[in-house]
């Protein structure tokens, strides 16, 4: 089945535009949604929004927006107050510049969308890919639509382009936020951890290998529920809280992927074995 364009922009490449139509990189309809339904009657409920200063129920005719400056201080905008500072939606792509992708990193990423060539873009837009590719580089640039201004990146993706939507720089939390305890991290244990990696590399992302497991229960519940049948539910087992021996804890995970660890042999001292030959060098 193909896929059906969610909007079309067109990208400034120099003073070359290349018209080009979006679409979505996932897929929405394998998501799970439930509705809210009145549990004595089963009707579907309606939302309504409540004023507790008046104790009354507002019509969405009689809402506008208000940004809260101070706790509980608002100012209030219309809605063509908002519109008037909206971004207007041009639906172009402006380049701004190119950089390496990998130097991109991935917590900016928030969604990625298909590019797909437009009416009388085809040439353009393979030309784009192909330099690009050739490149190893990205473009960067921003993408006026819906009001809002996004900044983007365009990279080749197989015989085409992909553009990934970023977060701009203060929508993004450092990780100097993140309080990290510091450890001393034992040679021996280090060892063990990357052997474990080694057990369980993979040279190649392959995605069809895993299934989301949570949905798949929730769908076969669906299908019991459909067909009048009961659900059982299961008891939660407790989580065991215990002290966990960091050497001990790697040894088993190699053992459970069949590497012998009791026949493995500690790496030696470069120190001692330099004393050895000292000794043997001095005993001859």
């Amino acid at each position: 089945m193909a896929a059906r364009a969610i909007s079309s922009a067109t990208i400034s490449f120099g003073l070359i535009a290349i018209p080009v139509k979006l679409y979505t990189s996932a897929v929405s309809t394998s998501a799970i949604r439930f509705n809210q339904l009145h549990a004595k009657c089963g009707g579907r409920l309606k939302q309504q929004y409540l004023c507790p200063k008046d104790d009354v129920v507002v019509e969405r005719d009689d809402i506008v927006k208000g940004y809260e400056f101070a706790k509980g201080q608002y100012v209030m905008f219309s809605p063509e107050e908002i519109k008037a500072l909206e971004e207007k939606s041009t639906q172009a792509i402006e380049i701004a510049e190119f950089v390496p992708a990998e130097q991109i990193e991935r917590l900016y990423l928030e969604k990625v969308y298909y590019l797909g060539p437009d009416k009388g873009g085809a040439r353009p837009y393979q030309l784009l890919a192909a330099a690009l590719q050739r490149s190893g580089r990205a473009a960067l640039g921003q993408y006026a639509a819906r009001g809002k201004q996004y900044l983007v990146m365009i990279r080749p993706l197989e015989d085409g382009l992909v553009m990934e939507q970023l977060r701009y720089q203060d929508e993004v939390r450092p990780f100097a936020d993140i309080p990290v305890e510091e450890a001393d991290v034992k040679e021996p244990e280090l060892e063990l951890a990357m052997q474990l990696i080694e057990q369980s590399t993979n040279d190649a992302f392959e995605p069809a290998k895993y299934e989301d497991q949570v949905r798949a229960r929730m769908l076969a519940a669906i299908e019991q529920k459909i067909a009048g049948e009961e659900i059982a539910i299961a008891d939660e087992d407790e989580a065991e809280t215990r002290v966990i021996d960091m050497m001990e804890a790697l040894k088993a995970s190699l053992e459970a992927k069949g590497v012998d660890t009791q026949s493995r042999k500690p790496a030696k001292k470069a120190g001692a074995s330099k004393k050895k030959v000292a000794k043997k060098k001095t005993g001859s």
